[in-house]
């Protein structure tokens, strides 16, 4: 998921924290009514919306606000299985699996609208259309004919989606995949009401009056960089099952604040900052998480003709102490990491975890480091190197990038290290223009296979957002997508053997897996949390005060 994006509050780069309060039915904030009712909740989230259109959203806190306030074909359960949103059931397959017949409910838009087949087929369209310039077409190339849309070779009307009715929804595939349902549920698979999206032109999505919903809760305000809120949808098909009336967030960006908030009884819910950890660790409200996300490095070969030398991305990669970070700078459970692909999150034939067959050099070693530098200077011809590290505004992120630039500093004699910190917003679109030099952020799963993390770094991938190209890599990421599909074993040791060179090449520096340390008031229930997909899910969360 995942600039996705990916599922997505932490407590270092990107936290939501759940606190108590109470909203109108038309929005209005309303702090000073009682609270504790259940019906009313209030969270903070340390960064405001980039985006509330479906095909453009690219991040996690954009899907997390649409997997709230949107409903797609699938949803996810409790235990991350696809289980029907606006589909009525799972979906009929022809007999060689590549075209799904899928039987859509009665559901309507906030507006009264019938949702039908064809706000899906038009969403899809709008996503693939060259004209979007969606980042997360790729997403959809499993659908017949949207890699020659994308690219231009055909027609948007060519997709291979129809609506036979309005509703009856047709998916002609180009593979059969064991976790396409699974991946409907994702944030850029969900509808848009054709005519209201028109109507609004390029202001869709940008405000909460000019969205249109069909989930369990709609954004009824929206003031950037400083609050958002969710009220209850009536016209939503299954509402009787939502029990919140309104959820206020609040854009917060210094973690102490959360806390301080929770100790005044003023939050049901905060993520713990490191230098707390330790005194709150025998609390009854304490709890961990270990998140499928992943922190890590990007190096721009593109545009910084330093780095398309092997040798110092290698240096860089092993001169940071992961592990010293993890416990010093965060101390929440989270654990250092080596792989692109999380622990704990895809398994092989045989049940062992999918991590310990990629080999990976990107370790912390001083030694090691240094040798791949003086080899760098020797190749490049110079003994100094000034990088800007490319990182969020806030507080913790500053810390942080002031850890890594120590390290990388005091292990590679000759480099410095220049820190730009950027609203959320803002860095996505720098990242996006490859307007930086080496930049720190995430990904998070958007489906259940380590392909969601390997295809980021194809060479055709617009995502890719590091200049690196690798015709090998292309070929064993295309025969895990297709060849062997059949094949699982062989699949899981083609992606391994992928994952092996992209971290021989250095093209990315994995710091850490995401964890969570939090306080959590035990009247709070409900809250489901993914691994991949939408992060949050907040359809039956309650406050039981």
């Amino acid at each position: 998921m995942n600039k996705k994006y990916l599922r997505w509050q932490v407590l270092v780069l990107l936290s939501l924290v759940l606190v108590l309060s109470a909203c109108s039915g038309g929005g209005k904030d309303n702090s000073s009514s009682s609270a504790g009712d259940g019906k009313k909740l209030r969270l903070i989230s340390i960064s405001d919306i980039p985006s509330m259109d479906s095909t453009l959203a690219t991040d996690a806190v954009s899907f997390d606000t649409l997997n709230n306030t949107m409903e797609g074909l699938y949803k996810l359960d409790k235990n991350d299985k696809a289980i029907p949103g606006i589909a009525k059931s799972d979906p009929e397959k022809s007999d060689d699996g590549l075209t799904w017949t899928i039987k859509l409910r009665d559901a309507k838009w906030s507006n009264g609208d019938d949702v039908t087949a064809q706000d899906f087929v038009y969403a899809w369209r709008k996503l693939v259309d060259p004209k979007t310039a969606s980042e997360y077409a790729f997403i959809m190339f499993d659908i017949k004919n949207a890699e020659d849309i994308n690219n231009g070779k055909k027609k948007p009307s060519e997709l291979g989606v129809k609506a036979i009715d309005d509703h009856t929804l047709e998916i002609k595939l180009n593979r059969e995949l064991p976790y396409y349902q699974e991946l409907l549920t994702f944030g850029s698979f969900l509808p848009q009401n054709e005519k209201f999206a028109k109507d609004k032109g390029e202001k869709y999505g940008t405000t909460a009056k000019d969205t249109l919903y069909n989930g369990p809760f709609t954004l009824s305000s929206w003031k950037t960089e400083d609050r958002y809120t969710l009220i209850k949808n009536k016209h939503y098909w299954d509402k009787g099952n939502v029990k919140l009336d309104a959820v206020n967030y609040k854009v917060v960006k210094e973690p102490q604040t959360a806390l301080n908030m929770y100790n005044a009884d003023d939050v049901d819910e905060t993520l713990i900052p490191a230098e707390n950890v330790n005194k709150y660790k025998k609390d009854k409200a304490y709890n961990t998480e270990l998140e499928a996300r992943v922190y890590f490095m990007r190096l721009n070969q593109k545009d910084v003709p330093e780095f398309k030398n092997k040798d110092l991305r290698m240096a860089i990669a092993q001169s940071i102490d992961k592990d010293q970070y993890v416990k010093s700078n965060l101390n929440n459970g989270s654990k250092a990491a080596n792989t692109l692909v999380p622990t704990e999150f895809v398994k092989d034939t045989k049940g062992e975890d999918y991590v310990k067959g990629v080999k990976s050099e990107n370790k912390f070693d001083k030694k090691a480091a240094k040798k791949h530098l003086e080899a760098a200077k020797k190749s490049l011809g110079k003994d100094k190197f000034t990088f800007e590290l490319l990182t969020y505004d806030q507080d913790n992120a500053k810390k942080d990038a002031e850890y890594f630039k120590e390290q990388i500093e005091q292990n590679l004699p000759g480099v410095t290290i220049k820190v730009k910190q950027q609203p959320y917003k803002q860095k996505l679109k720098l990242e996006e223009k490859m307007d930086y030099q080496i930049s720190f952020g995430r990904w998070g799963p958007d489906y259940p296979d380590a392909m969601t993390f390997l295809e980021l770094f194809t060479s055709d991938n617009v995502m890719n957002e590091t200049g690196w190209k690798n015709k090998e890599y292309d070929k064993k990421i295309n025969e895990a997508g297709h060849a062997l599909l059949n094949k699982e074993q062989e699949r899981i040791s083609t992606m391994q053997d992928a994952e092996s060179l992209l971290l021989d090449e250095a093209v990315v520096v994995p710091i850490y897996q995401q964890g969570n340390a939090r306080l959590t008031q035990d009247y709070v229930k409900g809250i489901e949390r993914h691994q991949f997909g939408g992060d949050t899910d907040l359809k039956h969360a309650s406050v039981q005060k």
